[in-house]
């Protein structure tokens, strides 16, 4: 069965270490926020001016004026700084995030990853995922393994203009953990009551597989 986003975004936050300075991208990455593991402190850094969101505010806690990069309310934890988005890009840029968690409309084997164009759609603008994957040491590429239409987003080429280039360390979708690596897509966990041949069949780039592949565990 596929994961739900909340599912999604509790495996993204897994992913981060005691210490880690992480940047969420819009959608389902800033839903990790929420789910940060006990005993781990992350400090979440948003674009827009930022260090140290904290989860997403009740309806008593909502204040218009504290927002993330997607202009959505957050909390602040205890010992949150705000500045201004040229000090947030020069974090960024200067390589001080430890991982950045983004969403995709495609990647592909060589670990391109393409989340800011689609041809004839209207698109907000590319936001600052380009100095993200470049800047970021560690990049998490959250999404459906599929479109609506059941078409595979793991490519072996990407078709859409790209953010990114060879930047990819990892792809946590609704259906499976990968890894790209050697050009090609290495899956290390299966979401739960997912078979191999479902993630075979929506995998359109080349797919290695071993000979043990485990639930992911929640």
């Amino acid at each position: 069965m596929a994961l739900t986003r909340d599912q999604i975004a509790t495996r993204v936050a897994q992913e981060f270490k005691d210490g880690d300075y992480v940047n969420l991208g819009i959608g389902i990455p800033t839903l990790a926020a929420n789910f940060v593991p006990d005993g781990i402190s992350v400090m979440l850094q948003s674009e827009n001016g930022l260090l140290g969101m904290g989860p997403n505010p009740t309806e008593e806690q909502v204040d218009a004026d504290m927002i993330n990069a997607g202009k959505e309310t957050v909390t602040a934890v205890t010992g949150a700084s705000i500045f201004s988005s040229a000090e947030s890009f020069a974090m960024i840029r200067g390589g001080h995030v430890d991982i950045t968690v983004l969403g995709a409309f495609e990647v592909d084997v060589n670990g391109n990853i393409a989340s800011w164009m689609i041809p004839n759609k209207l698109i907000k603008g590319m936001g600052g995922a380009m100095d993200l994957v470049a800047g970021a040491k560690n990049i998490i590429v959250t999404m459906t393994h599929a479109d609506k239409h059941g078409n595979s987003k793991l490519l072996a080429e990407c078709t859409l203009p790209l953010t990114g280039v060879n930047c990819i360390t990892k792809i946590i979708t609704d259906l499976a953990v990968l890894e790209v690596k050697n050009k090609a897509y290495y899956l290390l966990e299966r979401a739960p009551g997912v078979t191999v041949e479902e993630i075979k069949e929506k995998t359109a780039g080349e797919l290695v597989v071993p000979d043990n592949v485990p639930e992911m565990q929640f």
